[in-house]
């Protein structure tokens, strides 16, 4: 007796199923169906479908993103710091710098917006906020301090800017980016040598900073 009424719930619980099942495997016909598609025997549906080798590069594009917003207001913020030099130096070397840190990060900026716009990306207008503030203590400044605050600042900002270019080297596979890459991280590199024998000239400790990562391409 206990057989029976255990084959009875078996085949009541296959009748339930049984549509549902039968429910599942229409909707999805009539998915692909509405979106004029028909699948070869054994595939799945798109949304079945892993979706792991996309994940890496959405993961670059946003990093990509991120890269560009970011070097972007850095070199937004070189550029005013280094016009507020010109006007506020008296150093003939200090402003022969700053002319070359404005007409060179004007450059990279216009590069790295032409490469933004390629890809769909809107990149900032104006300086974050900690650079702001940055630029507030700048211009409070005037003669030697304000020489010492804008050298030693140049240093800390494109220290950070070789490492995180340096970064974005390793991974970016878009050409017009890795091009534009490689052009700021030649140029960053070139304004380090420069401000490091100007500092040394003037007397001016410099912080100790660490490498960033090596190139793997």
């Amino acid at each position: 007796m206990q057989c029976i009424q255990r084959r009875v719930a078996v085949f009541s619980a296959v009748i339930v199923f049984f549509p549902v099942v039968l429910f599942a495997q229409m909707d999805s016909g009539i998915m692909q169906a509405s979106n004029g598609q028909s699948l070869p025997p054994g595939q799945q549906p798109a949304s079945m479908q892993d979706s792991g080798p996309n994940a890496g590069d959405v993961g670059q594009s946003v990093k990509d993103r991120m890269f560009l917003r970011g070097a972007t207001e850095a070199g937004i913020a070189d550029v005013k710091f280094s016009q507020l030099a010109m006007e506020k130096t008296s150093s003939d070397d200090v402003k022969t710098f700053a002319q070359t840190m404005v007409d060179d990060h004007t450059r990279l900026n216009q590069n790295l917006a032409r490469v933004a716009d390629s890809m769909g990306i809107t990149l900032p207008k104006h300086m974050n906020k900690e650079d702001e503030a940055r630029y507030a203590k700048l211009q409070s400044l005037s003669g030697t301090d304000f020489d010492t605050a804008y050298l030693t600042l140049m240093v800390k900002d494109h220290h950070r800017a070789m490492r995180v270019f340096r970064m974005e080297a390793n991974t970016v596979n878009d050409p017009s980016l890795r091009d534009a890459v490689g052009d700021g991280e030649h140029v960053i590199h070139g304004h380090l040598v420069m401000v490091n024998k100007l500092a040394r000239e003037k007397g001016i400790p410099m912080p100790e900073h660490k490498q960033g990562p090596p190139r793997t391409h």
